[in-house]
């Protein structure tokens, strides 16, 4: 048993949980995980086997599509973090990298990546080492980073996604 806001072994643990659309449909029943610091955790499965659905509920988004978690629990760092909004989990260092290259189209890629520091407070210098290191990641992206994202290609813009996610500095995406 860990104690609430301890660093503990696993950053994200998922256990049991549920969840229904609609108040009715169920659509997931005794999902389990974890993720350990500084591990890797894959959740693999068919389609429509609730992979989408078990990352919504991890990051709370599924009120907007009417979902909601009904048993179970969710922790980060051993903190329940069900009744977060989704800009409070961001801020914990919960990010998300939805499917389907959701990137600002008028915006250039390096626009883009920029918008992922926003939030911080840490200063120009640690902002650019991070672009630095996003374009280490990913230099298509650096010879795109004056181009619209809209007119990258599928790959460019799921690559800009992600760098955005990374500029924030988040501790699981």
């Amino acid at each position: 048993m860990t104690q609430a806001g301890t660093d503990t072994e696993n950053l994200l643990e998922v256990n049991n949980i549920e969840v229904i659309y609609n108040h009715v449909i169920l659509v997931l029943k005794g999902v389990s995980l974890t993720v350990p610091k500084g591990g890797i955790t894959a959740l693999l499965g068919g389609n429509g086997a609730g992979k989408t659905t078990t990352l919504k509920a991890i990051s709370n988004l599924l009120k907007s599509e009417r979902g909601e978690v009904t048993k179970g629990s969710i922790k980060y760092r051993g903190d329940a973090i069900e009744d977060l909004n989704p800009s409070d989990l961001v801020k914990t260092g919960v990010i998300q990298v939805m499917e389907g290259r959701h990137c600002f189209g008028h915006l250039t890629v390096e626009e883009n990546l920029m918008t992922g520091a926003f939030t911080r407070g840490d200063g120009r210098g640690a902002v650019s080492a991070d672009l630095d290191m996003v374009y280490g990641y990913f230099p298509r992206l650096k010879e795109r980073r004056k181009s619209q994202a809209g007119y990258t290609s599928g790959g460019e813009q799921q690559m800009c996604a992600i760098g955005r996610a990374l500029m924030s500095r988040p501790e699981t995406v």
